[in-house]
């Protein structure tokens, strides 16, 4: 939420907070200079309304969902898109919303980018499109709720001025969780620590089923037999396995329509080391597996790096 959207006596912090107490009134007993005794705020909104949210619905800590979203800056635009994305659209645009709970930013310089394959990819064209990737977790059984504010938000910041035109979508979609696996058993970060902790790396892999109905089928294989054979010895830590859900009819104009929605499946490897660093010993190849299997079809194998928010650290190795 943006600042301008806020009373003084209506903080963004849980029912109870010091901040922001029942009808407006403020940790000191006072008023807010927004709030009215009514409980309606200068702008005409109700500041007891996020209390009455804060006590219905589930919230867990479980990554029900998530946003995974690579974008291609414009040539000559690198800085300044990432300057917008960091000190502004990070987080009015995602971390501020509600039920988004976690996220991370990664950079893929042009030597990470040169390892990705297949060549000939129906997610990336040309496959080394999309230097940068962001990766959000959603509270699960908060998807819709979530989804009514983020559309909400989006054509605010766009009536606004807020949001960088000089970039191109390239994968972005709202996705459900499926599956985490884990190399260590119950040792170790959990998935919704993993946009917290600090993993080295991280590999975006896509996967589309032969059909419909070879999806669940394709998931039953990744889960109980190839990623706990990859995982061990491996650098990394986890896979989450996410499935794609189509953008709401009133999303923004400039992110297309998310692509198969009954086949695909979206994994995200949580690496310990830099991905340059073992590439070749564990990254190669899963193309092969898969198509061995005779359930799917690879479309994209892409390393990252994470970000260091406040910087401009890699934007200068990107082309």
């Amino acid at each position: 939420m943006s600042e301008e959207t806020r009373g003084d006596g209506a903080r963004g912090r849980g029912a109870g907070g010091d901040g922001a107490r029942g009808g407006g009134a403020r940790g000191d007993g006072t008023r807010g200079d927004s709030a009215r005794g009514d409980g309606v705020r200068g702008d005409g909104t109700r500041s007891d309304t996020y209390a009455e949210l804060a006590a219905l619905g589930p919230y867990g800590v479980h990554p029900g969902h998530a946003l995974i979203t690579m974008v291609e800056p414009h040539p000559g635009h690198e800085y300044a898109y990432n300057r917008w994305y960091e000190d502004d659209h990070y987080y009015a645009g995602a971390m501020a919303m509600p039920w988004m709970f976690a996220g991370r930013r990664w950079v893929a310089t042009r030597e990470l980018r040169e390892l990705r394959y297949p060549e000939k990819s129906a997610v990336a064209q040309p496959v080394g499109a999309g230097c940068y990737l962001s990766t959000y977790w959603v509270t699960e059984g908060r998807y819709d709720d979530h989804m009514k504010w983020t559309v909400g938000i989006n054509k605010r910041l766009n009536r606004d001025g807020r949001v960088y035109q000089d970039r191109t979508h390239v994968f972005t979609s709202f996705q459900d969780h499926e599956a985490t696996v884990y190399r260590d058993g119950a040792a170790g970060p959990r998935d919704f620590h993993a946009l917290d902790h600090p993993y080295r790396g991280l590999v975006l892999q896509v996967i589309d089923a032969e059909g419909v109905r070879q999806r669940a089928e394709l998931l039953e294989w990744l889960r109980s037999r190839h990623l706990p054979k990859r995982l061990g010895g491996s650098p990394a830590a986890m896979v989450t396995v996410f499935r794609p859900t189509p953008l709401p009819g009133d999303r923004m104009s400039y992110v297309k329509q998310v692509e198969g929605v009954d086949t695909r499946l979206t994994l995200l490897w949580f690496l310990q080391e830099d991905p340059r660093d073992c590439w070749a010993g564990h990254f190669t190849g899963l193309d092969a597996v898969v198509v061995e299997s005779g359930l799917g079809r690879v479309e994209l194998v892409a390393p990252f790096i994470p970000t260091v928010p406040g910087t401009d650290l890699h934007v200068d190795r990107l082309r």
